[in-house]
Order: structure tokens, then C-alpha cells, then sequence
């Protein structure tokens, strides 16, 4: 296993080159040009020219791209074009903790409701609540994101005028117990936030689980156990809950890159100034040293959380370990 670990971490200055000398190439090459952008409104040759030196841009793409991974290793990602004055690091991180915040809610709900509802459509399956519990789920994550959030807007924040509409800055109220313990309060900022998240995202645990769960059941260890005399409660929660949990730490790793994503629509509708929205205002603006960092740092996320999901899954897993020792 830790010659595989070892393979797998290998890989990742590679992945990463490929990707960032890709996206730096599209940049440089694709419509519009930094300078111009960097400029505002200013049309001056010479102003121009002396921004494209001062930038580094004069030279040719390879010799700009070493130029910017050299900083980039030290964690310098460049300065904003738009933003001026302002670092890429100052911008992105702080909006990435904001969209982590309410990613890793959602995520933590998400499977909260959408495992027990998986073992439960598995427990009943060929009855009517298997098909009624997923085609609710299938029809919540049928429902498009800009179609949930307008009326979740006009009945709670219009109607009834229970939350606020959007705006969320990832605040947290701290509610005090004798004074001694600090419990966060999520800001009534965030709800409506979380439900547009958490609403599409069910069904798929769910069917993972159920699915899971159908396979577990027509094991040997589990006819022992019901011919044992076990309760079918303590058969499900003892038995069959934790061996169908097993697929879902591959589906974690996954989710847990997303999280620092952000997302676009939410984020866009309900005014967060996420990093899902800033990245998108970015490449609209293109901010090209922003779009390049953003990238950079999703596509490390993404490698980092797959092989962690996958070293997870080996240690719970013995067959896992010795499959890969064979390799």
C-alpha cells in the first residue's frame, strides 16, 4: 500500500504541470488580451507596452510560464488585473473559506438524510417506499437550481418574511451555554443557501446506499445473523449500515474536492461572494492570473481528496490493501 501511495503522489507535479501550463497556454493565447485588460479604458501604445513589460508579458509563453511557477511554488500567484493592488491569494482564499463553509454543511446534511433514506428504501424494497422514498429524491434533484431558489425566496423571505434573502459572508452567531460553552449559530443567512445545495444532492447517496445495502443483505453474514434471532433493526444498523457505507468513501473524496468549488448559481442568485461566483466573474473579467490560480488550486483538490478517498478505502478494506501490494 505504500508503494502505491508513494506511485500516486508521484503523479501529482505532473497532473498539475499539465494542467497549469494548459490553462496558462489558453490564457495567453485565447480571446483578449491581459494588457488590455490590465489597462481599463487607457488606449496608449506606450502605456501598453510599458504595462506588458512591467507584467512580464513581453516574452514568450514558456518563458512567462517558468517565470510565473517559480513564484507560484512559493505561493505568490501573481496580482489581480481587475483588482489592482490587491494579490491573487488576497482574493481567492478568503471567498474559498466562505464556499467551504457552506459546502461542507450542505455535504454533512446531504449524507445525513441521504443514507438513512438509502437503508431505508433497501430495508423495503419490492414494497411501495423503495420507488416513493427515490422518486421523491429523483424529482427534488430534477428541479434546476435557478427554479429552486426563486420560490424558496418568495415564500420565506417575501411572504413570510422568516429569513433574508441572501447575502451570506460565512458569519457565524455564537450562542453562549452558562457561559462557559460557545455553540455557532449559522447566520439566517445561510439557509436558503443550504436548502438550494442540499435539495438536488439526496438521491444520489441514497441510491448508492440502497444498492449497496441490497447487495449486503444477500450475504452470508447477514442470513447468520437473522438466523441467530437478531432484531432486523440491530441486522440493519450492526450489520448491513456499516459494509454499505464502503462505496461511500469514494463518493466523500469527490465531494470534498467540490466543496472548495463553490457554486456558480447559488452563489451568483443569492448574492455570497463565494469562490464558485468570483471565479466566474473572473474569467467574464478575464482576470487571467485569478482563472489560472482558481484552476491550479481546484485541480490539487481534486488528486489530493482522490487519493486520500482511496487510501481511506484500503485501510477499511484488507481487499483493497492486497489488490494493490499485488500491483
Amino acid at each position: 500500500m505504500g508503494a502505491y501511495v508513494v506511485r500516486r503522489l508521484l503523479w501529482l507535479p505532473v497532473v498539475l504541470f499539465l494542467v497549469s501550463f494548459g490553462t496558462f497556454t489558453l490564457a495567453r493565447f485565447g480571446p483578449g488580451d491581459p494588457v488590455s485588460v490590465a489597462a481599463g479604458q487607457v488606449r496608449d501604445p506606450k502605456v501598453l507596452e510599458q504595462i506588458r513589460k512591467d507584467r512580464g508579458l513581453d516574452a514568450n509563453v514558456v518563458v512567462q510560464y517558468v517565470r510565473w511557477l517559480e513564484k507560484a511554488v512559493q505561493g505568490d500567484f501573481g496580482e489581480s488585473y481587475l483588482q489592482k493592488g490587491f494579490s491573487v491569494s488576497e482574493l481567492i482564499f478568503p471567498r474559498m473559506w466562505i464556499s467551504a463553509q457552506l459546502g461542507l454543511i450542505a455535504l454533512v446534511i446531504v449524507f445525513a438524510v441521504g443514507v438513512p433514506m438509502g437503508l431505508l428504501a433497501a430495508r423495503f424494497a419490492g414494497s411501495w417506499i423503495d420507488p416513493a422514498i427515490i422518486g421523491t429524491l429523483l424529482f427534488l434533484q430534477a428541479i434546476p437550481v435557478l427554479v429552486i431558489i426563486p420560490p424558496l425566496i418568495w415564500l420565506f423571505g417575501v411572504q413570510l418574511d422568516w429569513l433574508p434573502v441572501g447575502g451570506w459572508d460565512g458569519v457565524f452567531d455564537i450562542w453562549w451555554i452558562a457561559g462557559v460553552i460557545a455553540v455557532p449559530i449559522p447566520d439566517p443567512h445561510l439557509y436558503i443557501p443550504l436548502v438550494a445545495f442540499t435539495l438536488p444532492g439526496f438521491v444520489s447517496v441514497a441510491r448508492l446506499v440502497r444498492v449497496s445495502a441490497l447487495e449486503v443483505n444477500l450475504e452470508d453474514f447477514v442470513r447468520t445473523a437473522r438466523a441467530k434471532g437478531l432484531s432486523e433493526s440491530a441486522v440493519q444498523f450492526r450489520h448491513v449500515l456499516p459494509n454499505s457505507l464502503l462505496p461511500l468513501i469514494t463518493v466523500v473524496g469527490f465531494a470534498l474536492a467540490g466543496v472548495i468549488e463553490g457554486a456558480l448559481f447559488v452563489e451568483t442568485l443569492l448574492g455570497i461572494n463565494g469562490i464558485g461566483r468570483f471565479t466566474f466573474e473572473a474569467v467574464v473579467s478575464r482576470d487571467y492570473d485569478v482563472i489560472l490560480a482558481t484552476t491550479v488550486i481546484f485541480a490539487a483538490a481534486f488528486v489530493l481528496m482522490n487519493l486520500l478517498a482511496e487510501i481511506a478505502y484500503g485501510f477499511v478494506d484488507p481487499r483493497v490493501r492486497l489488490g494493490a501490494s499485488r500491483g
